[in-house]
């Protein structure tokens, strides 16, 4: 195939750069140049999807099978990147998030694929009165749906890790098993290792979307693993693991979280609370994409090939700057004051 990227330089949209240069399809990216360096073998646009003459030059003598949308997040830009490429492209995948399904965190029980998504018109801006995250991925559905009719591809991605993560979650958790030495052995762990979670590699994620190109699929996913595929304390035994750390992880409770006002999601990344609403967020399977051919591999070969990209790089502090994980100092204060409480038994 011939495959446009929009992005195509940094996680989500390198994988698809990279998967689809190992399958043998011409690829194409188009991103300002700023976020990443493309990979070899790509033809790379320089130019930015909210300027109509960069757009404009993009189309200009060029077709493709197929454009993969992987950094849309505000309608109306989405909308403008449709409808210049509709008479250019076959089908448009884009890639969504389970977040603009509301059922997600906000009902008693699972989304599925067929679960309605936010009432998001498709020419909303960031402004939007409802213009959180997942309400503005449903908008961006709909603008894409406006220019390709019958011919779109929505993937409602779940919670993607792996390598050359720009959001750090991943990274954070195997920085700090890095750093688990002398009195910073003791490592906070988040509510309980039995937890289990649904962690979805972003190489799969890619190899699904371009398969289901190549199929000619259309319609809405969710991209989830099919059954929970690890938990958490599966999680941090494997990057103790890939970093050869010695680390202990000391597992707190979530009510002393809250009364030390430590965050989720941020401060310990991919931590959500264990309440009847948010456990709704490993919840949600995909038995469209599992029918379809999805294939998830084993969590630890995602963290171990997460790691191997960083293991290299100097050593950060915590927080990263994508703002996730303690730093030590503060670190250390929470573990006093659960050991002051007693751990456990308090």
């Amino acid at each position: 195939m011939r495959v446009l990227i929009i992005g195509g330089s940094q996680f989500v949209g390198r994988a698809y750069a990279a998967e689809a240069l190992a399958a043998g399809h011409e690829v194409t990216t188009f991103n300002r140049g700023v976020s990443g360096t493309d990979l070899p073998g790509v033809e790379a646009v320089r130019g930015d999807r909210e300027a109509a003459g960069d757009l404009e030059r993009l189309v200009s003598g060029r077709r493709w099978d197929a454009v993969v949308d992987t950094c849309g997040y505000v309608p109306r830009t989405v909308g403008a990147s449709a409808a210049a490429l509709s008479g250019h492209a076959d089908a448009y995948l884009y890639v969504s998030s389970i977040a603009c399904l509301p059922d997600w965190t906000q009902a008693v029980r699972p989304v599925d694929d067929d679960s309605p998504a936010y009432d998001c018109p498709p020419d909303a801006g960031p402004d939007h009165a409802d213009g959180d995250y997942g309400t503005l991925k449903a908008g961006c559905e709909r603008a894409v749906d406006q220019h390709f009719v019958g011919r779109t591809l929505h993937l409602r991605a779940g919670v993607i890790l792996g390598p050359h993560d720009n959001m750090r979650m991943l990274d954070a958790w195997l920085w700090r098993m890095r750093a688990a030495e002398g009195e910073h052995r003791r490592v906070l762990a988040p509510g309980g290792p039995e937890v289990g979670m649904r962690l979805i590699d972003v190489r799969d994620v890619a190899a699904f979307g371009l398969d289901c190109l190549a199929e000619g699929r259309t319609g809405a996913y969710i991209v989830n693993p099919p059954e929970k595929n690890t938990t958490f304390g599966n999680l941090l035994t494997e990057c103790v693991k890939a970093t050869g750390s010695a680390a202990e992880p000391v597992w707190v409770d979530d009510r002393f979280f809250a009364d030390h006002g430590v965050s989720p999601w941020t401060d310990l990344p991919l931590w959500v609370p264990d309440t009847a609403q948010d456990t709704l967020v490993w919840a949600a399977g995909a038995p469209r994409a599992r029918a379809a051919g999805l294939a998830c591999r084993p969590i630890s070969e995602t963290v171990r090939d997460a790691w191997e990209v960083i293991r290299d790089q100097p050593v950060p502090e915590l927080p990263l700057a994508a703002g996730c994980g303690l730093s030590l100092a503060r670190e250390r204060e929470l573990l006093a004051a659960w050991d002051a409480r007693g751990g456990a038994a308090g």
